[in-house]
């Protein structure tokens, strides 16, 4: 039996149901994998004393143990100091984990750490390892690489976790590059992709009929992420105004809300932008179908799960050079790359309304993208890292010394 711990600060909850749920949906593959136990602790980071309660009441009421989604989660709490750029975050989240861990060792010794996100998991994730005496992996997936490896309060911390670690995982062969240009031991670092459910994310028969459905019109570009700079929302609604008759529609939420509706009626197009705030994703299938075409300008991304979702449903994408773009569009039926530029995207999102590619040979682009897959793939890696022990190598106690 290969007992896991997997510790992610980006895990879904019932106040973010969304947030994190490809690190869920992977962490719920690992454990119903034949002779594997899992665990998952989720810490909620929160800053001190009376500011919880003024930003962050909702979190509080979360419970510290549960079964969410047929997974047992801890939701420990950990001091998060806001204004500090995350220095120390690890040191905190070590704190708070080890009593925690402690107790969960009495009747789970777990025989490895999955950390599968960066920061501040993956420092947090060295510390533990070395108290437990078990091997430890983590996980990079894309800002906690391109932000907190390298911003100067926490760049050290994420650099010496990854030679600390003994194992290392990238969603895409880009991110493994980007990874190893920071320092970290190229070596070590394994592609691991994510996945995507071909079975619920397909295509429709009437994709008009399904927009209808949906209080939409078309021709239709769909965006999916966060309202936040990074994922370029505001270019993308750039490049639509300058298409007529075309409308786009955005599933997401965040802080750029109240920008984009500015934006939209400067640019004259208020009545073609849609702004469909945070969609559950049970719903996402179905938006995904009835988009002719799905577009995202991030200025950094690992591989997005939202580019797969759109591909498996037979919608073309049009995407930036970021990341692990060019291992998804890697052939014209997938969509195109566009310089990230309003223009560009233009020109692009025209080109794919024009000709639209067979939906159906759009989906096949995602097919190599299985959760299965995936799963796979991770328990391989996690039984490697236990039958070869922990790495005996000087390990950094930045995380546990502050």
């Amino acid at each position: 039996m290969l007992r896991v711990l997997t510790l992610s600060t980006l895990f879904p909850d019932a106040t973010r149901p969304n947030f994190g749920i490809f690190v869920e949906r992977q962490t719920r593959g690992l454990a119903t994998a034949e002779d594997v136990e899992v665990r998952v602790v989720a810490p909620i980071g929160l800053p001190p004393g009376p500011l919880a309660l003024i930003h962050h009441a909702d979190k509080l009421t979360l419970p510290l143990h549960e079964i969410w989604h047929g997974l047992p989660v801890h939701r420990p709490r950990f001091t998060s100091i806001p204004g500090v750029g995350g220095r120390w975050h690890a040191h905190h989240l070590v704190r708070a984990l080890v009593p925690l861990l402690d107790d969960i060792r009495t009747d789970f010794a777990f025989d490895v750490i999955d950390a599968s996100f960066f920061f501040p998991d993956g420092p947090a994730a060295v510390a533990l390892g070395e108290r437990y005496g078990v091997p430890v992996s983590i996980k990079a997936r894309g800002a906690d690489i391109h932000h907190w490896g390298t911003s100067g309060p926490t760049a050290a911390q994420v650099i010496a976790a990854s030679h600390g670690a003994d194992g290392l995982l990238a969603v895409s062969a880009a991110m493994r590059t980007d990874m190893a240009a920071l320092g970290m031991p190229e070596e070590r670092i394994r592609v691991h992709l994510t996945g995507v459910d071909l079975a619920r994310f397909r295509p429709v028969a009437d994709r008009p009929a399904a927009r209808t459905a949906l209080g939409l019109t078309g021709p239709l570009v769909l965006s999916l992420g966060a309202l936040i700079s990074r994922k370029g929302h505001d270019l993308v609604l750039r490049a639509v105004a300058a298409l007529p008759g075309v409308a786009l529609a955005i599933a997401g939420d965040g802080p750029e809300r109240a920008r984009l509706l500015a934006l939209a009626d400067e640019l004259g197009c208020a009545d073609r932008l849609h702004l469909l705030g945070a969609v559950p994703h049970g719903e996402l299938p179905a938006i995904c179908a009835a988009a002719d075409v799905m577009a995202l300008a991030s200025t950094s991304e690992g591989l997005a799960n939202a580019w797969l979702e759109a591909l498996a449903c037979g919608t073309p994408i049009v995407i930036s050079d970021a990341g692990g773009a060019r291992e998804v569009v890697a052939s014209r039926a997938a969509g195109r790359i566009a310089h990230r530029d309003p223009a560009s995207f233009a020109v692009a999102i025209a080109d794919l309304l024009a000709a639209p590619p067979e939906p159906e040979a759009v989906r096949a682009t995602a097919s190599a993208f299985t959760w299965e897959a995936n799963t796979a793939a991770l328990v391989d890696h996690l039984r490697g890292l236990v039958r070869h022990g922990r790495r005996r190598t000087i390990r950094t106690r930045q995380a546990s010394s502050g």
